[in-house]
């Protein structure tokens, strides 16, 4: 079949069919002035499906690929090692395919994946319960807030001045819709979090705390205190994650109090991708079980006595009615949450451990060597494989200048914060296991040119 299957005859009878002489006669009704009178200026005409091959891979060679440079690009999405055995399993027919669960019953396979990513999800975050996926980090972080204030009764959210500003960015945006007062500052070049300062903040309008941990300046705090202060007031402690792989070494955020935990998964399975698609990951106190949003897998016992699996709560407006819904949240990141739940599999609690031990004492090693180039100062006093470099010039320009040099340095604070210019000289460095000795040498002596 060809592209575009019909022919002359067959778009007259069509035509004829519905009382029209021409193609013309079916835009009438948008303004001439609207409508396209010839080519589109600077776009060419057609061309074979090879040329166009051609021009696209050209194109592709202008990019400088995660692969192919010293790489130290974090702030909520991270290059990890992804197995080959993930990308070779998510694409068997069964997984690449399947659909969102409409009929539950016959999606035992389906159900029985996102049953297992919840009990991982869990175990990491430290809830007691994981649904099944949200879309993202930000929109996951959005969704805390929302359900935040349906427990509370509340619309006020004190958001971490360490929380990344595209989280912020989303929150502020889903807020214009339902009336959220939502309370955030740029952070400053400080090794210490804002912690004393969100406790100070909670008062008896506030529905939650929102906290990033480690925040995008890479700082780890113990949020006990955070946490005893929020359900003092009456309201509930956010943490947000964004580098899961983190967990392998530090402290589960539930465990230190927080209500609700959600981030990013695509640190674990999922490739950088430009951007997308990744998944939201969403864990809670049992208690609040109900007022999460999208949907979550249970375990149970058929007819027959044969361990099965349902869509135990999906309270979402497709399911239910509108008004009771949770959330508008139409899916969930199927095929992503497996590639994460596939990758976790592999790694199991010691692997993930070791990998995070690894990615620790890389960025140690990495933070020291780069503190010793003149013109570096680095911030953190604690990180995990992400930290603060304070350079002595503005941070956008060394990101810039090294990138056509082939190194990708990391990202610029005012890259992320371009309305806080005090910021400016702030350099995130993201370390992995990916990242070796001559790739760290290589960007110390490409800074120490820069700042020379």
């Amino acid at each position: 079949m060809r592209y575009l299957p019909l022919t002359d005859a067959d778009r007259q009878d069509m035509l004829s069919v519905i009382g029209v002489s021409s193609v013309d006669d079916l835009f009438v009704d948008v303004p001439a002035e609207a409508r396209l009178s010839g080519k589109i200026a600077g776009l060419p005409d057609h061309a074979s499906e090879l040329a166009v091959e051609r021009h696209m891979a050209a194109l592709a060679r202008k990019n400088l690929s995660a692969g192919e440079a010293p790489f130290f690009l974090g702030a909520g999405a991270y290059r990890h090692h992804v197995p080959a055995s993930v990308d070779h399993l998510i694409q068997r027919g069964e997984f690449l395919t399947a659909y969102t669960p409409y009929q539950p019953e016959i999606a035992q396979g389906t159900l029985q994946v996102l049953f297992e990513f919840q009990t991982q999800v869990a175990r990491l975050l430290g809830c007691d319960v994981a649904n099944a996926s949200m879309y993202d980090g930000s929109t996951a972080c959005w969704e805390a807030i929302g359900m935040a204030r349906r427990i509370t009764k509340r619309g006020k959210a004190l958001l971490s001045s360490g929380l990344h500003p595209h989280y912020v960015s989303v929150a502020r945006t889903m807020a214009k819709f339902t009336g959220d007062a939502l309370v955030h500052e740029a952070p400053r070049l400080d090794a210490a979090t804002d912690i004393d300062a969100l406790i100070a903040g909670i008062d008896k309008d506030t529905s939650c705390v929102v906290i990033q941990y480690p925040d995008i300046l890479g700082r780890i705090a113990d949020l006990t205190p955070l946490a005893d202060a929020a359900h003092e007031a009456g309201a509930l402690l956010v943490a947000v994650v964004t580098e899961p792989v983190a967990l392998g070494a530090c402290r589960a955020p539930g465990h230190m109090g927080a209500d609700i935990v959600v981030g990013e998964g695509q640190s674990i399975g999922v490739g950088l991708q430009f951007g997308g698609p990744y998944l939201g990951l969403f864990a809670c106190k049992q208690k609040y079980v109900r007022q999460m949003p999208g949907r979550l897998c249970g375990e149970t016992v058929d007819a027959a006595g044969k361990r099965g699996f349902v869509l135990t709560l999906s309270t979402r407006e497709q399911h239910i009615r509108r008004e009771k819904a949770t959330s508008n949240i139409c899916t969930n990141s199927g095929l992503c949450a497996l590639a994460f739940s596939i990758h976790m599999t592999l790694l199991g609690e010691k692997g993930l451990r070791e990998l995070a031990s690894l990615n620790h004492a890389l960025a140690v090693q990495a933070a020291d060597r780069l503190a010793q180039v003149p013109g570096v100062k680095l911030l953190n006093d604690s990180f995990f494989n992400e930290f603060t470099l304070v350079l002595s010039k503005d941070a956008r320009e060394v990101v810039r200048n090294l990138a056509d040099k082939g190194v990708l340095a990391g990202v610029s604070l005012g890259r992320l914060f371009p309305d806080a210019p005090e910021i400016g000289q702030g350099l995130v460095v993201a370390v992995t296991e990916t990242v070796t000795v001559e790739d760290v040498e290589a960007l110390a002596a490409a800074l120490e040119e820069e700042l020379a």
